[in-house]
């Protein structure tokens, strides 16, 4: 006869009796008690990590999907999924910094004197998101005058050593985009159907302001010059390397697959690749978004005082929002976005393809 299985209460599936022991304030001493923010401190700050570890749970499944040589169309939703997942839990470690934020200046310097050497830069979770996600060591800040890895441990080293050796987010996202189909089918070449759309556009819109008799000759002018501006961007995206024009981050062959995807992004069969990179976009921003708050918020506890671990603070933190981006890429894009009205049209065949049918 089968062992019934042993009831398992509330507190020992989530760990609590260790999880509740784990904050552990260290500013009070035998003459005094413990500063009574330094609780809500250790607590956001351990919730951090905690969130980080599931963002990390997620990325693991989303890289390993990524990894194979083919990526189901089945598996493009479970990414999606993924991706949106860390958007909200970002969303909501920036929330977090409300709350830490009804603590005051004085508050903090409570306990502050208690950190000495130890700062958030050094929490290796999130130097693991942010090599996971791409971030190249030639995008980051220095961190005074030396490498952010030199304030860590000589084992928590080796791991980020080992982990920038390894293919990234960024990295995978590129490979999946250069075999996109459709780009080019048949007798549609979209790169060459698009650059006349956009030739047209372009020689459309001089006509129309040449032929504008309201506009003064002053105004005339000034409205010529932005088309001119306007198709010097383009050319350097249509130059036969545009990587030497523009700092590409993407191969060329996904760099336009990416702009098809934005494109067409109407089309069924395009719809999971398109919510995919929005996805990805939103994390970069909501990354971004995170560390302007976590400068401000610096800056509002410390004025122009140092950070913990000896980091300018506020400035230090201000560069990295400002720098340490991922997916440029994708937000450029929308500088050589076209109206729908424009668009090439696609081929019927093509059109077939990326549709589904139903019935008969």
């Amino acid at each position: 006869m089968a062992k019934k299985p042993k009831d398992i209460d509330y507190k020992t599936y989530l760990q609590l009796p260790a999880l509740l022991k784990a904050q552990q304030p260290i500013s009070g001493s035998a003459q005094k008690p413990f500063a009574h923010d330094e609780m809500l401190f250790i607590i956001v700050h351990q919730t951090y990590e905690l969130w980080f570890k599931q963002i990390l749970f997620e990325v693991d499944r989303i890289q390993d999907i990524f990894s194979r040589k083919v990526v189901a169309d089945g598996d493009l939703r479970v990414i999606s999924a993924g991706l949106e997942r860390i958007v909200e839990i970002l969303k909501h470690l920036v929330r977090q910094i409300d709350i830490l934020e009804t603590m005051t200046p004085l508050d903090f310097l409570d306990f502050r004197h208690v950190f000495r050497s130890a700062s958030g830069f050094q929490s290796l979770q999130f130097r693991e998101l942010e090599i996971r996600l791409g971030l190249r060591r030639t995008d980051r800040v220095s961190y005074d005058g030396k490498s952010y890895e030199s304030y860590m441990s000589a084992e928590d080293q080796k791991i980020i050593s080992g982990l920038e050796k390894k293919p990234s987010l960024f990295d995978q996202i590129d490979k999946w985009l250069s075999r996109t189909p459709f780009v080019t089918m048949g007798g549609f070449d979209f790169w060459r159907a698009y650059r006349k759309a956009v030739a047209d556009m372009v020689s459309g819109d001089k006509k129309s302001v040449l032929a504008n008799v309201s506009l003064s000759k002053a105004a005339r002018q000034m409205e010529l010059h932005k088309l001119e501006n306007v198709q010097k961007q383009f050319d350097s995206l249509f130059n036969s390397n545009p990587k030497e024009k523009m700092p590409w981050r993407l191969s060329l062959k996904a760099l336009q697959a990416a702009l098809f995807i934005t494109l067409y992004r109407d089309q069924p069969v395009l719809q999971g690749p398109f919510k995919i990179l929005n996805a990805v976009m939103d994390i970069d921003e909501t990354m971004t978004l995170w560390r302007y708050r976590h400068a401000l918020m610096v800056q509002r506890m410390l004025g122009m005082k140092m950070g913990s671990g000896g980091s300018s603070g506020h400035d230090y933190l201000a560069q990295t929002a400002a720098k340490n981006r991922i997916f440029l890429d994708l937000f450029a894009l929308s500088t050589f976005m076209i109206p729908r009205s424009t668009l090439p049209k696609l081929p019927k065949a093509v059109e077939e393809k990326m549709g589904f049918k139903y019935g008969d």
